[in-house]
Protein backbone atom coordinates (compact mmCIF):
# COMPACT_ATOMS: atom_id res chain seq x y z
CA UNK A 1 0.00 0.00 0.00
CA UNK A 2 2.23 2.79 1.26
CA UNK A 3 5.76 2.90 0.16
CA UNK A 4 8.32 5.33 1.19
CA UNK A 5 12.03 5.12 0.30
CA UNK A 6 14.91 7.36 0.89
CA UNK A 7 12.89 9.93 2.02
CA UNK A 8 15.18 13.53 2.65
CA UNK A 9 12.99 16.38 4.09
CA UNK A 10 14.75 19.99 5.10
CA UNK A 11 13.34 22.79 6.52
CA UNK A 12 14.06 26.43 5.07
CA UNK A 13 16.59 24.52 2.91
CA UNK A 14 19.28 24.33 5.83
CA UNK A 15 17.81 22.31 8.56
CA UNK A 16 17.83 18.11 7.73
CA UNK A 17 15.00 16.76 9.81
CA UNK A 18 14.71 12.99 7.71
CA UNK A 19 17.95 11.47 6.18
CA UNK A 20 16.73 8.86 3.99
CA UNK A 21 14.05 7.56 5.58
CA UNK A 22 12.44 4.38 4.73
CA UNK A 23 8.80 2.71 5.67
CA UNK A 24 6.24 0.17 4.87
CA UNK A 25 2.53 0.13 5.10
CA UNK A 26 0.94 -2.78 4.02
CA UNK A 27 -3.06 -3.12 3.57
CA UNK A 28 -3.66 -4.67 6.28
CA UNK A 29 -1.13 -3.34 8.84
CA UNK A 30 -0.76 -1.12 11.76
CA UNK A 31 2.84 0.44 11.86
CA UNK A 32 3.72 2.49 14.65
CA UNK A 33 6.34 5.57 14.60
CA UNK A 34 8.04 5.86 17.81
CA UNK A 35 10.78 8.49 18.64
CA UNK A 36 11.38 11.47 21.20
CA UNK A 37 10.64 15.04 20.42
CA UNK A 38 12.47 15.89 17.28
CA UNK A 39 13.32 12.42 16.16
CA UNK A 40 11.20 13.67 12.51
CA UNK A 41 7.75 11.31 13.36
CA UNK A 42 5.72 14.34 12.89
CA UNK A 43 7.65 15.75 9.33
CA UNK A 44 7.36 12.31 8.25
CA UNK A 45 3.20 12.36 8.26
CA UNK A 46 3.18 15.79 6.71
CA UNK A 47 5.51 14.93 3.85
CA UNK A 48 3.10 11.43 3.36
CA UNK A 49 -0.28 13.57 3.67
CA UNK A 50 1.51 16.86 1.56
CA UNK A 51 1.27 18.98 4.05
CA UNK A 52 4.97 20.09 4.23
CA UNK A 53 4.81 23.52 2.57
CA UNK A 54 2.44 25.22 4.94
CA UNK A 55 5.38 24.19 7.90
CA UNK A 56 8.38 25.60 5.35
CA UNK A 57 9.58 21.94 4.95
CA UNK A 58 10.58 20.55 1.43
CA UNK A 59 11.08 17.14 0.36
CA UNK A 60 14.70 16.92 -1.64
CA UNK A 61 14.69 13.33 -1.99
CA UNK A 62 13.43 10.23 -2.18
CA UNK A 63 9.95 8.83 -2.77
CA UNK A 64 6.56 8.54 -1.18
CA UNK A 65 4.23 6.20 -3.11
CA UNK A 66 0.56 4.47 -2.69
CA UNK A 67 0.14 1.07 -4.85
CA UNK A 68 2.74 2.11 -6.94
CA UNK A 69 1.32 5.77 -7.84
CA UNK A 70 3.34 8.71 -6.68
CA UNK A 71 2.07 10.99 -3.81
CA UNK A 72 5.18 13.20 -3.28
CA UNK A 73 4.75 16.74 -4.98
CA UNK A 74 0.37 16.63 -4.92
CA UNK A 75 -1.90 18.86 -2.97
CA UNK A 76 -3.01 17.26 0.31
CA UNK A 77 -6.56 17.39 -1.97
CA UNK A 78 -5.89 15.62 -4.19
CA UNK A 79 -3.77 12.95 -1.66
CA UNK A 80 -6.89 12.41 0.68
CA UNK A 81 -8.43 11.75 -2.84
CA UNK A 82 -5.95 8.67 -3.20
CA UNK A 83 -7.63 7.79 0.69
CA UNK A 84 -4.86 9.08 2.77
CA UNK A 85 -6.43 11.36 5.57
CA UNK A 86 -4.41 12.64 8.38
CA UNK A 87 -5.73 13.20 12.20
CA UNK A 88 -3.20 16.34 13.34
CA UNK A 89 -1.64 16.55 16.36
CA UNK A 90 -3.13 18.81 18.79
CA UNK A 91 -6.88 17.32 16.75
CA UNK A 92 -7.54 20.65 15.04
CA UNK A 93 -11.11 20.36 14.82
CA UNK A 94 -13.48 23.60 14.12
CA UNK A 95 -14.28 24.70 18.01
CA UNK A 96 -16.69 27.51 16.79
CA UNK A 97 -19.04 24.56 14.77
CA UNK A 98 -21.11 21.99 15.94
CA UNK A 99 -19.57 18.81 16.19
CA UNK A 100 -22.33 17.73 13.23
CA UNK A 101 -20.67 20.81 11.22
CA UNK A 102 -17.14 19.25 12.00
CA UNK A 103 -18.26 15.72 10.61
CA UNK A 104 -20.27 17.29 7.44
CA UNK A 105 -16.79 18.91 6.44
CA UNK A 106 -14.85 15.46 6.62
CA UNK A 107 -17.22 14.06 3.93
CA UNK A 108 -17.29 16.97 2.13
CA UNK A 109 -15.11 16.36 -1.07
CA UNK A 110 -17.24 12.98 -1.56
CA UNK A 111 -19.94 12.58 -3.77
CA UNK A 112 -21.36 8.93 -3.02
CA UNK A 113 -24.22 9.88 -0.27
CA UNK A 114 -24.65 6.15 0.17
CA UNK A 115 -21.04 5.60 1.26
CA UNK A 116 -21.00 8.84 3.53
CA UNK A 117 -23.80 7.44 5.09
CA UNK A 118 -22.75 4.22 5.67
CA UNK A 119 -19.69 6.23 7.38
CA UNK A 120 -21.55 8.55 9.64
CA UNK A 121 -23.58 5.35 10.73
CA UNK A 122 -20.56 3.43 11.65
CA UNK A 123 -18.57 7.20 13.41
CA UNK A 124 -22.05 7.40 15.59
CA UNK A 125 -21.85 3.58 16.82
CA UNK A 126 -18.10 3.94 17.50
CA UNK A 127 -18.44 7.43 19.42
CA UNK A 128 -22.18 7.55 20.32
CA UNK A 129 -21.21 10.65 22.36
CA UNK A 130 -20.70 12.36 19.21
CA UNK A 131 -24.39 11.41 17.83
CA UNK A 132 -25.57 12.54 21.79
CA UNK A 133 -23.64 15.88 21.13
CA UNK A 134 -24.06 16.96 17.42
CA UNK A 135 -25.76 20.26 17.70
CA UNK A 136 -23.09 21.48 20.63
CA UNK A 137 -20.10 23.60 19.53
CA UNK A 138 -17.25 21.38 19.30
CA UNK A 139 -15.19 23.65 21.43
CA UNK A 140 -17.16 23.29 24.63
CA UNK A 141 -16.16 19.13 24.16
CA UNK A 142 -13.81 17.53 26.80
CA UNK A 143 -10.03 16.87 25.38
CA UNK A 144 -11.01 12.75 25.05
CA UNK A 145 -14.29 14.06 23.12
CA UNK A 146 -12.30 16.46 21.36
CA UNK A 147 -10.00 13.64 19.52
CA UNK A 148 -12.90 11.58 19.07
CA UNK A 149 -14.29 14.12 16.79
CA UNK A 150 -11.16 14.47 14.68
CA UNK A 151 -10.86 10.47 14.08
CA UNK A 152 -15.06 10.98 13.00
CA UNK A 153 -14.29 13.63 11.25
CA UNK A 154 -11.27 11.58 9.58
CA UNK A 155 -13.14 8.72 8.98
CA UNK A 156 -16.13 10.80 6.88
CA UNK A 157 -13.67 10.91 4.34
CA UNK A 158 -13.69 7.51 4.03
CA UNK A 159 -9.65 6.87 4.27
CA UNK A 160 -7.76 3.37 3.17
CA UNK A 161 -4.79 4.56 5.33
CA UNK A 162 -5.65 6.92 8.32
CA UNK A 163 -2.21 8.74 9.55
CA UNK A 164 -2.69 9.10 13.46
CA UNK A 165 -0.34 12.03 14.84
CA UNK A 166 -0.11 11.86 18.70
CA UNK A 167 -3.67 10.80 19.26
CA UNK A 168 -3.06 10.45 22.88
CA UNK A 169 -1.38 13.87 23.37
CA UNK A 170 -2.99 15.16 26.30
CA UNK A 171 -4.78 12.56 27.33
CA UNK A 172 -5.66 10.73 30.80
CA UNK A 173 -4.47 6.97 30.97
CA UNK A 174 -7.89 5.79 30.38
CA UNK A 175 -8.53 7.54 27.42
CA UNK A 176 -5.47 6.23 25.87
CA UNK A 177 -6.53 2.92 26.40
CA UNK A 178 -9.52 3.19 24.71
CA UNK A 179 -7.51 5.38 21.44
CA UNK A 180 -5.79 1.60 21.19
CA UNK A 181 -8.96 -0.25 20.70
CA UNK A 182 -10.48 2.03 18.79
CA UNK A 183 -7.10 1.53 16.57
CA UNK A 184 -7.27 -1.97 16.15
CA UNK A 185 -11.56 -1.56 15.41
CA UNK A 186 -10.46 0.71 12.60
CA UNK A 187 -8.29 -1.22 11.34
CA UNK A 188 -10.19 -4.56 12.08
CA UNK A 189 -13.24 -2.60 9.32
CA UNK A 190 -10.51 -2.03 6.66
CA UNK A 191 -8.43 0.96 7.46
CA UNK A 192 -4.73 0.45 7.25
CA UNK A 193 -3.10 2.93 9.98
CA UNK A 194 0.18 4.60 10.64
CA UNK A 195 0.44 5.81 14.19
CA UNK A 196 2.78 8.38 15.33
CA UNK A 197 3.20 7.81 19.12
CA UNK A 198 5.11 8.98 22.17
CA UNK A 199 3.21 6.40 24.15
CA UNK A 200 5.21 3.50 23.01
CA UNK A 201 3.36 0.81 24.96
CA UNK A 202 -0.49 1.50 23.57
CA UNK A 203 1.53 2.47 20.06
CA UNK A 204 3.11 -1.33 20.23
CA UNK A 205 0.10 -3.25 21.65
CA UNK A 206 -2.26 -2.26 18.31
CA UNK A 207 0.67 -2.42 15.90
CA UNK A 208 2.04 -5.13 13.59
CA UNK A 209 5.50 -3.55 12.71
CA UNK A 210 6.87 -0.08 13.86
CA UNK A 211 10.08 1.90 13.71
CA UNK A 212 12.62 3.94 15.50
CA UNK A 213 13.70 7.05 14.96
CA UNK A 214 16.33 8.95 15.81
CA UNK A 215 17.22 11.85 14.39
CA UNK A 216 15.85 11.74 11.17
CA UNK A 217 16.69 8.05 10.61
CA UNK A 218 15.33 4.84 11.16
CA UNK A 219 17.05 3.08 14.20
CA UNK A 220 15.07 0.32 14.43
CA UNK A 221 12.06 -1.40 12.62
CA UNK A 222 10.29 -4.77 12.82
CA UNK A 223 7.31 -6.95 14.15
CA UNK A 224 5.85 -4.71 17.26
CA UNK A 225 6.17 -7.88 19.18
CA UNK A 226 9.81 -8.19 18.88
CA UNK A 227 10.62 -4.30 19.16
CA UNK A 228 8.45 -4.44 22.75
CA UNK A 229 10.84 -7.32 23.67
CA UNK A 230 13.58 -5.27 22.36
CA UNK A 231 16.14 -4.34 25.55
CA UNK A 232 17.00 -1.06 24.16
CA UNK A 233 13.07 -0.21 23.62
CA UNK A 234 12.18 -1.35 27.26
CA UNK A 235 14.80 1.03 28.49
CA UNK A 236 14.16 4.37 26.11
CA UNK A 237 10.54 4.28 25.85
CA UNK A 238 8.77 1.49 27.95
CA UNK A 239 10.87 3.10 31.38
CA UNK A 240 12.42 -0.82 31.59
CA UNK A 241 9.11 -2.52 32.13
CA UNK A 242 8.12 -6.02 30.80
CA UNK A 243 6.71 -5.55 27.50
CA UNK A 244 2.76 -5.39 28.06
CA UNK A 245 0.48 -8.41 26.79
CA UNK A 246 -1.83 -7.94 24.30
CA UNK A 247 -5.17 -8.47 25.94
CA UNK A 248 -7.85 -10.29 23.98
CA UNK A 249 -7.45 -11.77 20.94
CA UNK A 250 -6.34 -9.87 17.66
CA UNK A 251 -8.79 -8.06 15.27
CA UNK A 252 -9.53 -9.92 12.10
CA UNK A 253 -7.35 -8.89 9.17
CA UNK A 254 -8.41 -7.12 6.08
CA UNK A 255 -8.83 -9.92 3.54
CA UNK A 256 -9.48 -12.87 5.94
CA UNK A 257 -12.89 -12.94 6.54
CA UNK A 258 -14.47 -14.12 9.76
CA UNK A 259 -17.98 -14.86 8.58
CA UNK A 260 -19.37 -12.28 10.66
CA UNK A 261 -20.25 -8.59 11.58
CA UNK A 262 -17.09 -6.99 12.84
CA UNK A 263 -18.26 -5.55 16.38
CA UNK A 264 -17.76 -1.53 17.21
CA UNK A 265 -15.31 -0.88 20.55
CA UNK A 266 -17.93 1.65 21.12
CA UNK A 267 -16.08 5.00 22.87
CA UNK A 268 -18.62 6.56 25.24
CA UNK A 269 -16.85 8.76 26.94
Amino acid sequence: MLTVRGLEVSYGGAVRALRGISVDVPESGVVAVLGSNGAGKSTLMRAVSGNLRGSGGRIEGGSVELDGRRLHGRSPAAIVGEGVVQVPEGRRIFTRLTVEENLRIGGFSRRDRAAKARDRARVDELFPILHDRRHQRAGLLSGGEQQMLAIGRALMAGPRLLLLDEPSLGLAPRMVARIGRVVQTINALGTAVLLVEQNASMALQVASHAVVLTVGEVSLSGPADELAADERIRRLYLGGAEPAVRSGRPGPRVGAPTGRRTALARWVG
